[in-house]
This record gives C-alpha cells, structure tokens and sequence, in this order.
C-alpha cells in the first residue's frame, strides 16, 4: 500500500466529517462605514463618490432622456461593442440604436464606445459591480475607449460587503457563480506606475460615463 494510499484509507474510516459545519455569518463589518443609508443618501454618495472617480454621470428621469444621452455620447459613431438588450435596464435603447443605424457588436477591438448595464453601483466607492457571461461581453467594459454604464437609481447599494451579503441570503448567490467574471470598476482605467504621473484610459477605458436613470419610465 502506498503512502498515499494508506492516508486516504484513514481519511475515510473517519466517523466524523474533518471539518465541522459552519453557519455563515449572519454580520459584517463594512470598510467604509455609511451613515446614511437610505435610498436618497446612497444615491448622493454614490454620484458624490463616482464624480470623484472621475465619472461623467448623465442624470435621466425618464427612458427618453437615458437613450438620448446615450447617442448623444456615441456620437457619430457607427458601431458599439454592446450586451444584450435584455441586460440593460434602458427600455427602447435597442430599437433607438437601430433607427440611428448604429450597430451593436459584441468583442471588436475597433469599437470606440463599449455599453453595458450594471449587475450593482456602490455607493461608498462610487462602484460598479458587472458581471460578464452569455450576451454580457466582457470586452464591452474593458476594451474601448469609452465605456457607457447603464444603471438605475435602485441597483444602488451601501458598499460590496452589503451585495455579497445579498446574494448569500437569497437565490443571487447560485446565479452569480454561473457568471465567468466579475469586475468591480471605479472610474476611468488609471495608473501612475511612470514618474507618480496619473494617467487615464492606459489600460482600459479612458472614458466611464454612467446613464443613471432616476425615475421609472
């Protein structure tokens, strides 16, 4: 018998499981604690906090507004690398983008505008949560030059802690795991690696505006 073999064989004659079960905390303690938590106090910290990220925010009360900003971003452009309608909180962006005969692609390294929905905004960091899989092209986020968020006044949440925690206590958890990635973006892509010099967009988008519709239709 090998070595191998012989600590297998005693692992299984173990009556008893090797690790005892252990009920996932019910608590967490957040890094940036809130005190405001209510639906008008996360929305002004999140635009607080993703302005200082350096986002451009289109705030939109209606779906009219949302799509018009949207074009007017992508411009003249005749092509964006974009998910699936499905996936975007924007009723109508679909049908707007093919009267305007804009293409949606999905991972095309030509595309300047990449436009996407969100899975979550955080409002402690100014974050998007995003989470990639079928019809939600992760290049769309990561590649152009100009990243376009979708997002919703009620996608917004404290801090991460508080979305992990979410998806624990309900049915998100099982969902999210079937998802190939998930990006937490603040802000334009950065770096100061060369002589402590900020620079926007040297590896990823240069751009990151956020449509935050704030009303319901």
């Amino acid at each position: 018998m090998s070595s191998r073999e012989a600590i297998l064989g005693k692992l299984r004659e173990r009556s008893e499981a090797p690790f005892p079960a252990a009920a996932p905390p019910q608590e967490h303690r957040h890094v940036v604690p809130l005190a405001d938590t209510s639906a008008e106090g996360l929305y002004g910290r999140f635009v607080q906090e993703a302005t200082k990220a350096v986002c451009i925010i289109h705030e939109a009360e209606s779906s009219e507004a949302a799509i018009a900003a949207v074009l007017q971003i992508v411009g003249e452009d005749t092509a964006v690398s974009s998910w699936s309608p499905e996936h975007i909180p924007l009723p109508g962006l679909a049908e707007a983008l093919d009267k305007a005969h804009i293409a949606r692609v999905g991972q095309d390294a030509s595309v300047r505008v990449g436009l996407t929905g969100v899975d979550a905004a955080l409002a402690a960091t100014g974050s998007l949560v995003i989470l990639s899989g079928n019809g939600r092209f992760r290049a769309s986020s990561l590649l152009p030059p100009v990243h376009i968020a979708v997002l919703t006044a009620s996608q917004i949440v404290p801090d991460l802690e508080s979305w992990c925690a979410a998806q624990a206590w309900t049915a998100g958890l099982e969902q999210t795991r079937q998802h190939s990635n998930i990006a937490i973006i603040t802000g334009p892509s950065r770096t100061a690696d060369i002589a402590m010099q900020l620079v926007l967009g040297m590896h990823g988008p240069g751009e990151l505006h956020l449509v935050l519709l704030t009303g319901s239709g």
